[in-house]
């Protein structure tokens, strides 16, 4: 049985999949039909003169493959403009996406669709149509290509006259952004295709290509040496598992260097060794009362142990509910089966047959998980498998029942901490890389459990935001493009300083009223409804926020400018592979009016990857560089790097460019993320998970 798992894992990893130039699957300058493996994340950065390119491929669902993509055209300045440009070369910002229209069988292949630089400048735009064949260690691919790819125009556009129009690309300075679907497909088409290796020692892959661009229109340089063959050769060399090196040959005529970092965003997490081990099962006493019990200690216990802080312990009839919020454990079935016991080890058996741990965070009610007592037992004693635990785990909504309470346990109401920022800028005339790193000291002084008081003190310790010197310029209110301001002015920063407090309204409605200084650039009062059915797949929220714009040092004081902004949010966790849709309408920063987009996936281990766009009634034109605002994130929850558990997570976001339009107010709290456990299929994943580490 074992050799019948372990011999399609040992397949998967002899044929893994390589990165292209640009990133993404395939072969050198070429894509193929291949996709990496479900949660794949790989950063690739190459070399081929005058290019070098920098990447980050990610494949969030096995049929999509994404890549955001930076280009260095390093026989470009960024300008035309010399002082303007100093010695930054020319930067290319690009997003390409590839989908799988039908997996390889036994006797066809597997075929992709794939859009290169989509939206982007257009320097690199490209359409492409592959279909890849394996046969043992030799993976035969061949496509059609159009724009970049399809430059050597060595057959005619197969759409005949449907796609006659002229495909000069934009010229360099466009502002990007829009999707020019009128010229997909268009123009000229090239045949590209080749073979990857897998040699017998597994460390090494062989690549031969066969080019669909002969060089001869390279972005802006008529001086550009064309190729002097097609066929390109390379060789990839596994360096150890997650580091691949590939070197090639290209053009007949220049070398190519390459890199690629792999990782896997499903990954289950490293045990947590700094974690207190669940407490010792011991000799259940006969069964005792209520009354006889130090519920204090049972209290210090369940926070110490189970990651749960008390609000207060009741019985009712032979049930003991315990009422708090889980502070610790993500998975929200470790703090659950961590309480059980320490109920257990407490009241004995004979005493009480269910234990209810009720979830109430920020004092608001969101779900109740109980647990029967000889269900735990039985498994304990291995009289009961993993799925008849599950059967004894009942998930519900809250409930308002009469309860005899115990114990109620003090609010712990002071709070704070130290932790690092890190703020960065990619790609602008001043640096390729322009950052800052932050020392932070937070606070939060909790009022009662609804209420709440929390800042963010920010000092600067590293930076070279001295070097940019661009000033922002808009058609539209400055709400964004004074970043440049707001980053140099001060070196102590009071990034957050706001009051919230939280309200469950009625069985599945919540609410949340705010104020203060909301976050670095805008301070100002607010508030937010939610309706959100218990383990329903969809839930709609409204937020509505008057804002006046901070000063640029970042502490009490205001600029002129002030608005209203708010938006109407529906959420829909839809079936298909767990992407959760989120498509918001409203006002913006800047006054503009407008809906955004966000499709994100979540896996089983808490890591989220997604996407957004922003449309408004602002045109390309009064938008500026990007057309649109858009972009990527990525929220990966903190005890992916800790030892220890802790519920916090951090989110990474990427943007082209940082615009006016579709500006939107950066809320510290979503009444959504708080009520996350409303959803069962959280409290599943995180029970498989836990079963899976014993």
């Amino acid at each position: 049985m074992a050799l019948a798992v372990a011999a399609p894992q040992a397949a998967a990893d002899r044929y893994r999949t390589t990165q292209t130039d640009y990133g993404g699957v395939g072969l050198l300058q070429t894509p193929t039909a291949r996709f990496a493996e479900e949660g794949a994340f790989r950063f690739n950065a190459t070399r081929v003169s005058p290019y070098s390119r920098y990447s980050i491929s990610v494949t969030p669902v096995p049929w999509l493959e994404g890549t955001l993509r930076y280009s260095a055209l390093t026989n470009r300045l960024y300008s035309g403009n010399e002082e303007f440009s100093g010695d930054q070369s020319l930067k290319d910002k690009a997003v390409d996406a590839k989908l799988r229209l039908y997996q390889e069988s036994r006797w066809l292949p597997q075929i992709a669709l794939g859009f290169v630089d989509v939206g982007g400048t257009g320097l690199f735009a490209s359409e492409y149509l592959v279909a890849s064949k394996r046969f043992h260690d030799l993976d035969f691919s061949l496509g059609i290509g159009w724009g970049y790819l399809g430059n050597r125009a060595d057959l005619s556009n197969p759409f005949g006259g449907l796609r006659e129009e002229d495909r000069a690309g934009r010229e360099v300075g466009d502002r990007g952004g829009n999707f020019n679907t009128s010229t997909y497909f268009s123009g000229p088409a090239a045949i590209f295709g080749g073979v990857e290796y897998q040699t017998p020692w597994d460390r090494l892959r062989l690549k031969l290509e066969l080019d669909g661009n002969d060089y001869r229109s390279e972005p802006g340089d008529p001086d550009f040496k064309a190729a002097d063959s097609r066929i390109n050769l390379g060789a990839v060399f596994r360096v150890s598992n997650g580091i691949d090196i590939t070197a090639g040959w290209e053009r007949g005529n220049t070398a190519m260097i390459g890199i690629t970092l792999s990782t896997n965003l499903t990954n289950p997490f490293p045990r947590k060794f700094l974690d207190p081990e669940p407490e010792t099962r011991r000799a259940l006493p006969p069964g005792v009362s209520g009354q006889q019990v130090d519920w204090a200690d049972v209290s210090n216990r369940l926070k110490d142990n189970a990651g749960f802080a008390v609000e207060d312990i009741a019985v009712r009839d032979r049930e003991v509910i315990v009422t708090g919020e889980q502070t610790t454990y993500r998975n929200e079935a470790e703090g659950v089966t961590r309480a059980a016991r320490i109920l257990d080890n407490s009241l004995g058996e004979g005493s009480y047959d269910w234990y209810t741990l009720v979830n109430k965070p920020r004092g608001m009610a969101v779900s109740e998980t109980s647990i029967r007592a000889q269900t735990l037992r039985d498994y304990e004693d291995n009289r009961a498998d993993q799925q008849d635990l599950r059967r004894g785990i009942v998930n519900a909504t809250p409930s308002v029942v009469n309860k005899d309470v115990l114990h109620t346990a003090e609010l712990d109401k002071f709070d704070w901490g130290l932790n690092l920022g890190y703020k960065q800028n990619m790609g602008g005339p001043d640096g390729f890389i322009l950052y800052q790193l932050l020392a932070r000291v937070n606070a939060e002084y909790r009022f009662t459990r609804n209420s709440w008081i929390r800042g963010n003190l920010g000092v600067n310790l590293l930076n070279n935001w001295d070097k940019f010197e661009l000033e922002g310029v808009s058609q539209l209110p400055q709400v964004r493009t004074h970043i440049r301001e707001y980053l140099t002015t001060s070196d102590v920063m009071l990034e957050n300083l706001q009051y919230t407090w939280t309200r469950q309204l009625d069985r599945d409605v919540y609410a949340m009223a705010y104020g203060g200084l909301l976050e670095n650039m805008f301070g100002g009062v607010g508030g937010e409804v939610l309706y959100r059915p218990f383990d329903s797949s969809w839930a709609i929220g409204v937020d509505a926020n008057w804002v006046k714009q901070r000063g640029f040092r970042q502490d009490f004081s205001f600029r002129d400018y002030s608005t209203w902004t708010g938006h109407v949010t529906t959420y829909n966790q839809t079936p298909f592979w767990d992407v959760l849709v989120r498509a918001s309408a409203g006002r913006y920063l800047a006054g503009d009016y407008g809906g955004t987009l966000d499709l994100s996936r979540r896996f089983t281990n808490g890591v989220t990857v997604g996407a957004w766009a922003t449309r408004t009634n602002v045109s390309a034109e009064e938008f500026g560089e990007g057309s649109f605002d858009k972009g990527i994130y990525f929220t990966i929850p903190f005890d992916a790097f800790f030892a220890r558990s802790t519920t916090s997570v951090g989110s990474i976001a990427w943007a082209p460019v940082t615009r006016d339009g579709g500006a939107r107010l950066v809320r510290q709290y979503h009444l959504y993320d708080l009520t996350q456990a409303r959803d069962i299929k959280r409290f599943n994943d995180g029970f498989g998970m836990m079963m899976e580490q014993q």
